[in-house]
């Protein structure tokens, strides 16, 4: 009787299992995947094909655009001139960036004391890659992709601050993205769809 009892008893804790297993399962399965996107945006995409765009980053204090004059970078440009105009290379598959001056052929980089600074093109540095935010206000803001919490900033004057001495609150680090002046985005005519009440097919409509 005491062997059938026994028997009976590891038979329901086997059954137990099977049916919490599930339970498990579905445990595991409801993690966090902003902590895994945000993982993955800082891998290096090394298979993508690198998406290359030109605009002008202008500064919120300064009033101006940034420049990337060589090894000396400010934020002092009008609107056209030949040192505001950047290359921005995609560096992974999320919103990590490489900032070229079209003219100097220079890096925006952030060395370990904070400073701006312009590096060759030929530098692969991780001084030189920055995470771009979109912030509530509708500006950008561009932390260290190596010093978490370390922000492009400049002054009114227009000249760089430490990024120690930065916060994503100040308006010193926001940025609004341009067009260079004659490549503004020409928009597109909206087509939509109509239906016909006989036929019930679908047909482009032409654009007015």
């Amino acid at each position: 009787m005491r062997s059938l009892l026994s028997t009976l008893a590891i038979l329901f804790v086997q059954a137990l299992l099977v049916v919490c297993s599930p339970l498990q399962v579905l445990a595991v399965d409801n993690v966090n995947f902003s902590v895994h996107v945000e993982n993955q945006t800082r891998v290096r995409d090394g298979m993508s094909r690198r998406h290359h765009r030109v605009y002008q980053l202008y500064s919120r204090t300064s009033g101006k655009h940034v420049q990337v004059l060589g090894r000396r970078i400010s934020a002092r440009g009008e609107d056209g001139d030949k040192y505001a105009q950047l290359v921005v290379e995609a560096d992974t598959f999320g919103s990590q960036v490489r900032i070229r001056g079209k003219e100097t052929n220079y890096y925006l980089c952030m060395n370990r004391r904070g400073k701006l600074v312009g590096k060759k093109a030929s530098s692969r540095s991780a001084d030189c890659v920055f995470v771009e935010k979109v912030l509530e206000n509708h500006y950008t803001a561009l932390m260290s992709a190596r010093y978490t919490g370390w922000y492009v900033g400049f002054t009114k004057r227009g000249r760089p601050r430490r990024g120690p001495h930065t916060l994503p609150n100040q308006q010193d680090v926001h940025f609004m993205k341009r067009p260079p002046p004659g490549e503004q985005p020409h928009p597109q005519p909206f087509l939509f769809t109509t239906v016909s009440k006989r036929s019930k097919r679908v047909r482009a409509a032409r654009p007015s």
